[in-house]
C-alpha cells in the first residue's frame, strides 16, 4: 500500500480535535491531564504541524474514551470506496509496523476496520481498550502470533480470531515473511 499525504490526515486529525474540544469544552490543558500527552504537542497536533504516532493517536483516543480513528474520520458520505493506495500508513515509531485505517470509527458507528502489516521480527504491544471492546483479526499472508492477557496464539493464513480488546495484548511476527491482516474494532456502548 502506497502512502498518501500523511499533510491531509494531520489536517484531518486537527479539526477533529478542535472540534472534539470545542464539542465538550475542555481546554488543551484537560486534555493533556487526561491523555498523558503534553500540552505543547497537542497544540501542534491541533496546527498540523506535527506527524503522529500510533501511539500517541492511541493514548489521545483512550484518555478522551473514544474509538482510536475517531480523530482521522472524515464527513461520511452514503457510500464511499477505498483505494488501497490512497491509505496513509500512521507511524507507530516501531519500525516494521505500519496501520491503515480503512474505515475510522464515526459517531454512532461503535467500529472501525484497519488494515496492518508486521514486518519479520517485529512485535507491537497494545494498551487496553475500554471496557467491553472486541477485536477481530483476519490474516491473509503469513503467521500472526498474537497474546491476549497471558495466552498465546499463532494465527496462520487464512484464519482468524476474536479476542477481548479490553485486556493488554500484542501482535509479533516470528516468521520470514510479512504478515498481512484486517481488523475490526468494535467499541462497547
Amino acid at each position: 500500500m502506497a502512502a498518501a499525504s500523511a499533510e491531509d490526515l494531520n489536517q484531518i486529525i486537527a479539526g477533529n480535535l478542535r472540534e472534539l474540544r470545542r464539542k465538550r469544552n475542555i481546554t488543551l490543558d484537560e486534555v493533556a491531564e487526561a491523555t498523558g500527552v503534553s500540552k505543547s504537542m497537542l497544540g501542534q497536533i491541533e496546527r498540523g504541524e506535527c506527524g503522529l504516532s500510533v501511539a500517541t493517536l492511541w493514548k489521545i483516543s483512550t484518555g478522551l474514551k473514544i474509538p482510536f480513528t475517531t480523530l482521522m474520520s472524515e464527513e461520511r458520505p452514503t457510500a464511499k470506496i477505498v483505494e488501497d493506495k490512497a491509505l496513509a500508513p500512521l507511524g507507530s515509531g516501531q519500525p516494521g509496523f505500519r496501520l491503515y485505517p480503512v474505515f475510522p470509527a464515526e459517531a454512532g458507528r461503535g467500529l472501525e476496520i484497519l488494515y496492518i502489516e508486521l514486518d519479520p521480527g517485529t512485535a507491537s504491544l497494545s494498551d487496553p481498550h475500554e471496557r467491553g471492546t472486541e477485536e477481530f483479526a483476519m490474516v491473509y499472508e503469513g503467521t500472526l502470533a498474537l497474546t491476549v492477557g497471558e495466552e498465546d496464539y499463532a494465527v496462520p493464513a487464512g484464519h482468524s480470531i476474536r479476542y477481548s480488546g479490553d485486556q493488554p495484548h500484542a501482535y509479533a511476527n516470528h516468521g520470514k515473511k510479512t504478515v498481512r491482516l484486517y481488523m475490526v474494532i468494535r467499541y462497547a456502548g
